[in-house]
């Protein structure tokens, strides 16, 4: 099953990095965020992927291209100027990399990148929020739902810590960001039917025409995800994800290294 990626835009939050290069080239550690997203899916067999370039994609097509060289190891001859590799660290990999335009929306970068796709099954994510999504699990649901797409919903922390307080004003409760226990959001982690094509007229968000008729037609399930979820938004955000990856609690790491 393809795993397609959207990292076409323009990443207007974080725009202190984004000037420079699109928003999944920005580094968790020494690898790009859109590395950690592929790492995931990796982990369970699926390293097949379509990314979905706009914004900078030169920049994504300049890494993966030198991607195995700066992996392993060489011996230069310079005398021949021949390289031999002598051992590569790199992954299983198939990337295809599918220009769509820079200001083309989510919607229609899919539709561009259709024939690429195929007529199968395929899941869609985000090349900027990471998770420690049960992809199989996921798989899985979509199949026993019988719907045409599948969206992973999560829960989102709170941006402010919350207090529970007694009668005299007084704190019995503090809790740092907690999760709102009714509030579900667009996690990213699709899982879509070669029919939502057919949902996609023109140049339009995914996350409104598309997604709003497949509600109407009870098209659309919902796979909750309970464990860690982040995205990249904003400045703040990314030095989150440095801060867990530097001290050895990223849950998003299910790979080995």
């Amino acid at each position: 099953m393809k795993v397609v990626i959207l990292a076409g835009g323009f990443g207007t939050r974080i725009t202190e990095e984004s000037q420079y290069r699109p928003k999944p080239m920005l580094e968790i550690g020494d690898y790009p965020i859109l590395w950690h997203v592929m790492k995931i899916y990796s982990y369970y067999g699926y390293n097949d992927f379509i990314v979905l370039l706009g914004y900078k994609g030169y920049v994504i097509k300049e890494y993966f291209t030198n991607y195995f060289l700066h992996n392993s190891d060489l011996t230069i001859d310079l005398s021949s100027n021949t390289v031999e590799i002598n051992k590569s660290k790199t992954e299983p990999w198939k990337i295809t990399l599918v220009d769509t335009g820079i200001g083309t929306l989510t919607g229609g970068r899919i539709k561009k990148a259709q024939d690429y796709i195929g007529n199968e099954t395929f899941m869609l994510t985000y090349g900027d929020g990471v998770g420690n999504i049960n992809i199989p699990e996921l798989v899985n649901h979509h199949k026993e739902h019988k719907k045409l797409a599948t969206i992973t919903a999560v829960q989102p922390a709170g941006r402010f810590g919350a207090l529970s307080l007694d009668n005299n004003s007084d704190v019995i409760k503090f809790q740092e960001k907690p999760k709102s226990d009714d509030a579900w959001i667009n996690g990213g982690f699709f899982v879509f039917e070669p029919d939502i094509f057919d949902y996609i007229e023109g140049d339009v968000l995914l996350e409104k025409q598309p997604m709003e008729r497949l509600t109407v037609d009870n098209q659309l399930a919902a796979y909750r995800h309970y464990g860690f979820w982040k995205p990249m938004d904003t400045l703040r955000d990314k030095q989150e994800l440095e801060n867990l990856w530097s001290s050895d609690k990223a849950e998003w790491k299910i790979w080995k290294e």
